[in-house]
């Protein structure tokens, strides 16, 4: 990789998703996953990627093997983590340490005890063997041509019980050749002002180069990192989504958008920025755990306008109520649609759907009063996009889209006395002029029904074909009737090529489902471009 790709080395942004992240309890990272994550990363452009402790496990010393023959690093460079050498020993004796040398990484973290109580309690050695501890690793690898950054682990907590050896150890780290020694909230306790007095208490008496690592046990690992660098850190260690131990790291994505947009830091390559959101997702999905929705800046709901006010001043200038372009991070705003939707929530959501209103204030009126009648009886729309659009379509249209009329449907569900059971589903309907009844079995009265409907339908739309039903969710809305309650279905439906969510709400789960099916099939022959039945 040429050094030209590499931004300057005024200020760090390291990436710990890979050893630190998958500490996250419901994460277990593949040599696979670990080396998709990586790619991922670098692609975002971060500085610094840590990929884990090699010769701690097996996994982690395969990573660093195939990483130097898999991935050619475009923006990032890869660094071994491990610890400072055991107590009465040497570094170029200690086994550990010869496991960080031969991992070919150029850039080496070693964590290092910086509270005094954990020297004591945890090493079982002397504060002055564990300063020497730090020296000789540092000036070791150094010596082998290695960069090395040091973590002091527990320091904050150990700067409040003993400030002076807390200092100690980073003016070892310095001093034998360290290139920056980072400040580790290990425990997650601490608040921002906190963070600001100590980052900046040390910068001036030790002048070391100085980063920050903060956990997120009292929600301000963000927060946090951002007041490190107020105070002078100009390296920051972040995780992918904020996955780590307990409750988390200090998110990865919230802190490099504030410091290129709200700090004016050039710390990712032209254009990076861009790809934000989509290097969030990608790296959930390599996880397998679903995106939140609510993240700052990536969410799916991040810019997300609900009530018709903001509708209203959203229609005459985005920027009312955004606090940046949502663009700028690779992400969209979107309208939700709900029974406080005003006249611009759906004029505005009919333009992101691509359907012009054209001004017909009648009409908008129209969709208006529909979402409100329809989100009284347990509907609700901003789920539920493809729904809306074709609620909108018929509003527009003055007629229900359709590329069939259904006679009828019913669904079995047999219990047997032999602890088997079956269900079984038929479909009557018209499409094209032509009558058809299908009967289907499924692995639920549900699946039965859409596989009857496919079996009706597909011979006519080929297109249907290529449509998996995705994810199911039902939930029980308040009854009034006893065990008589309103039942809500919303089924996410793709094509390959993108995915949409229709709804259904009945008195029974069964009518529900067919409602939220009947308009998923809807919707994916209008994606297909099939022209509707006139």
């Amino acid at each position: 990789m040429s050094e030209t790709s590499r931004l300057d080395d005024s200020f760090h942004v390291f990436d710990t998703t890979l050893r630190d992240g998958a500490q996250r309890e419901g994460i277990n990272l593949t040599v696979a996953d670990k080396l998709a994550i990586a790619r991922h990363l670098d692609d975002f452009g971060v500085g610094f990627i840590e990929g884990g402790w090699p010769g701690a496990n097996p996994r982690d010393t395969e990573f660093f093997a195939r990483a130097r023959e898999e991935i050619d690093f475009r923006h990032a460079q890869l660094v071994a983590f491990g610890s400072t050498r055991r107590a009465g020993t040497t570094a170029a004796e200690d086994p550990q340490v010869k496991a960080l040398l031969e991992s070919g990484a150029e850039v080496i973290t070693l964590v290092a005890k910086s509270h005094d109580r954990h020297v004591e309690l945890a090493l079982r050695t002397t504060l002055e063997e564990n300063l020497e501890m730090v020296r000789d690793t540092v000036s070791h690898l150094r010596a082998q041509g290695r960069r090395v950054f040091v973590d002091c682990e527990h320091f904050f907590d150990g700067h409040r019980a003993n400030p002076e050896y807390a200092k100690a150890v980073v003016r070892a780290a310095a001093e034998a050749g360290a290139d920056v020694v980072i400040l580790c909230d290990t425990n997650g306790g601490m608040l921002p002002a906190q963070i600001h007095a100590v980052v900046s208490t040390v910068l001036a008496d030790t002048g070391a180069r100085l980063g920050i690592h903060a956990q997120d046990d009292t929600g301000c690992a963000v927060a946090n990192t951002l007041a490190a660098v107020d105070a002078g850190a100009t390296h920051v260690q972040c995780t992918a989504n904020g996955y780590g131990e307990r409750v988390g790291n200090a998110n990865l994505f919230p802190v490099v958008a504030a410091l290129e947009l709200k700090y004016g830091k050039k710390v990712l390559p032209e254009g990076r920025l861009r790809e934000m959101t989509r290097i969030s997702h990608a790296i959930a999905e390599v996880v397998n755990l679903t995106p939140s929705t609510h993240q700052p800046y990536v969410g799916v709901s991040a810019f997300a306008h609900k009530a018709g006010l903001h509708a209203s001043a959203i229609k005459v200038d985005p920027d009312l109520y955004q606090h940046i372009d949502p663009e700028r991070v690779g992400n969209t705003m979107r309208m939700l649609v709900s029974d406080m939707a005003g006249r611009a929530s759906i004029e505005l959501k009919g333009k992101e759907l691509g359907i012009d209103l054209g001004g017909d204030r009648e009409l908008v009126g129209r969709v208006v009063e529909r979402v409100k009648e329809r989100e009284l009886k347990g509907y609700t729309y901003e789920a539920a996009d493809a729904s809306f659009e074709l609620l909108l379509r018929a509003e527009a249209e003055g007629r229900r889209l359709k590329y069939f009329d259904v006679e009828s449907w019913r669904a079995i569900a047999e219990d047997r006395p032999d602890g088997t059971h079956a269900n079984e589903a038929t479909v009557k309907l018209w499409a094209k002029g032509e009558r058809i009844v299908a009967t289907a079995e499924g692995n639920g009265p549900v699946n039965a029904l859409d596989r009857a409907l496919r079996v009706a339908l597909e011979r006519i739309y080929p297109q249907l074909g290529a449509l998996e039903l995705v994810d199911y969710k039902v939930r029980i809305l308040e009854g009034r009737h006893g065990t008589s309650s309103t039942t809500r279905v919303l089924i996410s439906t793709s094509d390959g090529k993108g995915e949409w969510a229709t709804l259904g709400v009945a008195d029974n789960v069964i009518a529900a489902s067919w409602q939220a099916l009947e308009d998923a099939y809807t919707y994916g022959l209008l994606r297909a471009g099939v022209e509707p039945v006139r």
